[in-house]
């Protein structure tokens, strides 16, 4: 889900920086134009960590800064299909729960939560169980297998991800402890 990668960019330093084109400049620079970027291949660059070369800088016609191919070190965020995550609701809405998974939200269907049928409760921002008292919430801790995955790179926010919960040892965490202690129950 996380990893560590090389990559390669061309930065644009503007002339008033141009006196001291240092390595924390540059990652600066390319933190503010790449965190937050998605890519297909490389998913989501969560933060730029240390730039290890800085090329020579070029002129383009009629743009006042300066270009910069630096070589650097990023964490990047790209979750896989089928890898078990954990993460926590951050809202509940009356088709499912999003689960705050990196810096993206994954889609918990209600379909995908439990055999039971669960309703929901707007006052409560909660999923329950008629048939159990199971309760899905904001702030739960949840496991789940990411199922399917639609990457927007021009607009990160709009990247799906849609999860499951639906098989054994998925589930609200407080579920999960409660099958282990009680197998009997299952």
């Amino acid at each position: 889900m996380y990893k560590r990668a090389r990559l390669k960019d061309t930065v644009e330093v503007p002339p008033r920086h141009l006196a001291d084109v240092s390595p924390d400049l540059v990652k600066r620079l390319l933190q503010d134009k790449l965190e937050g970027r998605m890519d297909e291949d490389l998913g989501s660059v969560v933060t730029v960590t240390e730039v290890h070369d800085i090329g020579d800088g070029a002129v383009l016609p009629n743009r006042p800064g300066v270009y910069y191919e630096a070589e650097f070190d990023a964490v990047t965020f790209d979750p896989e299909m089928q890898e078990v995550i954990d993460g926590e609701v951050v809202e509940v809405v009356n088709f499912g729960a999003f689960v705050g998974i990196g810096p993206v939200d994954g889609l918990l269907h209600v379909s995908q939560i439990s055999d039971e049928y669960l309703a929901y409760d707007e006052q409560n921002q909660q999923l329950s169980s008629r048939e159990s008292s199971d309760i899905l919430g904001v702030g739960d801790a949840v496991r789940a297998r990411i199922v399917t995955k639609s990457i927007d790179e021009r607009n990160p926010r709009e990247s799906k991800i849609g999860l499951t919960a639906k098989q054994p040892g998925l589930g609200k965490h407080e579920w999960l402890r409660a099958a282990d202690e009680n197998p009997e129950a299952e």
